[in-house]
């Protein structure tokens, strides 16, 4: 492939892709992928930005060609893949990528299923588009990261790999459902670099915006390649040329080896880490800390002080500012907390795999006893951790107690890993907790059994089917909701 420019090389690696030649861990993640996907976008309806965004959709209008969770009907398969983007980001339940330090199928799932509903595309197929753009995406980001600096560039100047490299890999994806040929999924890809963006300021800050993100870069996948098959082109070197993505958005600083290195014959699909806590994944280890820490019959009130080391690159996410990260003013606040990932931790959560979705509300994130846990967490740069990451997100936390001992917990292998995989059952009770928030247990039933049969389906519609009755519910409900209010 080396003898292409590097937007060549994966249209050719795209193009050439075929279901039967794809490892079987390849198809069995890209199935677990669906599910997960699907039940986070259940789940997340309930979120008020959720409903901002499900009623903005509804009021679009357009050709009724996909399903967009929530709606009552039929939208654009581009609003119908923002709508779902949307959902799947929004409660920070959705898979990551090490090191590339991004939540892929947030962005690909959607955009695939909607532009596959649109074309009643086969199941085979589906997986085909998800196992590609899930693999662009990631060796896109991993492209970007700096091993000597031990941080992503993207992250280093402020942007969201997570969309930016997103919109690529989904348009890539949404191609291969299209049947484009290698010139025009190269376009597909040159048109979506010119529609990726993303800001990730209100991580520090405050702002729900984050949650758009991959809407926006799902909307961006589905309008590139349909533009492309309309005629629309991109330009070829438009990765690594002098005025290319690259150079735009990382200043030049890429390794190419990593997009290019195996491409097609080794896969990161597997690879990618299922989150088993709704919550930022730089505090995953902490909550599993805490917890080993509960179960050693640690009690926070016995605690005096406690020390959470990081990787030196995730403090300012999930420590900084301090004072803001021990008084986190909402639920979603929290998921970017240390201390409140400690707090989780020592005090037990309450449902999924452990800390589930009831853990972070705006209540318990204003709770007496948490805040009082938080204000004794101290957020650090652990070396160990530190030379560990972005291959990991460890943790070491450390308690002294009021009788001046010492315990620590390390935390080094994240939980929904390689390393420590979640099994199936328990891929299958997450998106269970989670679409059971919305829906009856058999129309959960059907989907799961649908989903994980995807390759069989004649029609990826019909994995879909099930939400149809639910989504005009809960919008009737909503929808009357909100005119009592006027």
């Amino acid at each position: 492939m080396h003898d292409a420019t590097l937007a060549q090389a994966i249209a050719r690696f795209a193009a050439r892709a075929r279901y039967e030649d794809l490892p079987l861990a390849v198809t069995a993640s890209v199935r677990q992928r669906v599910l997960d996907t699907l039940g986070i976008c259940i789940a997340a309806q309930s979120l008020d930005s959720s409903q901002a965004v499900i009623d903005y959709v509804a009021e679009q209008g357009g050709a009724p060609q996909a399903r967009a969770i929530g709606v009552p009907h039929r939208v654009p398969a581009a609003l119908a893949a923002f709508g779902n983007g949307v959902l799947a980001h929004s409660l920070d339940y959705d898979d990551t990528h090490l090191p590339s330090v991004l939540h892929p199928s947030a962005t690909i799932v959607p955009s695939v299923l909607a532009a596959a509903e649109r074309a009643g595309t086969d199941g085979r197929t589906a997986v085909t588009a998800i196992a590609v753009g899930l693999e662009v995406c990631v060796r896109i980001g991993m492209a970007g990261y700096d091993r000597q600096a031990g941080n992503s560039v993207f992250f280093e100047h402020g942007q969201h790999a997570t969309s930016i490299c997103g919109a690529l890999g989904a348009a890539v994806a949404v191609g291969v459902v299209l049947g484009q040929d290698e010139a025009q999924l190269t376009s597909s890809l040159g048109v979506a670099a010119s529609m990726a963006a993303g800001i990730i300021e209100a991580n520090r800050t405050g702002g729900n915006v984050k949650r758009l993100h991959c809407g926006w870069a799902a909307h961006s996948a589905v309008t590139a390649a349909d533009l492309v098959s309309r005629g629309i082109t991109g330009p070829p070197t438009v990765l690594e040329g002098r005025f290319g993505f690259f150079e735009a958005f990382l200043r030049g600083e890429f390794d190419p080896a990593a997009i290019l290195e195996g491409l097609g014959t080794e896969w990161e699909v597997p690879r990618i880490f299922f989150k088993p806590y709704p919550a930022n994944h730089f505090t995953h280890a902490a909550i599993d800390a805490a917890t080993a820490l509960r179960r050693r019959g640690v009690d926070h009130r016995a605690v005096r002080s406690l020390t959470l080391g990081v990787p030196a690159p995730v403090i300012r996410t999930i420590g900084e500012p301090i004072d803001g990260k021990r008084r986190p003013a909402t639920g979603y606040q929290a998921q970017f907390s240390g201390p409140y990932a400690v707090a989780v931790g020592l005090l037990g959560g309450g449902g999924g795999l452990g800390v589930g979705l009831d853990d972070y509300t705006d209540e318990l994130a204003a709770a007496p006893m948490r805040r009082e846990i938080m204000d004794k967490v101290s957020v650090v740069a652990d070396d160990e951790c530190t030379r560990i990451f972005p291959d990991q997100f460890p943790a070491v936390l450390t308690a002294e107690l009021v009788d001046g001992s010492a315990v620590t917990e390390r935390v080094l292998v994240n939980r929904g890993g390689p390393q420590h995989p979640l099994s199936d059952d328990e891929v299958e009770l997450k998106f269970r907790d989670n679409a059971g928030r919305h829906l009856p247990e058999t129309a959960v039933a059907r989907i799961a059994a649908r989903v994980l049969a995807l390759d069989e389906l004649s029609d990826v519609g019909v994995a879909l089917s099930a939400l149809d009755d639910v989504a005009a519910i809960e919008y009737s409900v909503t929808t009357t909701a909100q005119e009592g209010d006027l």
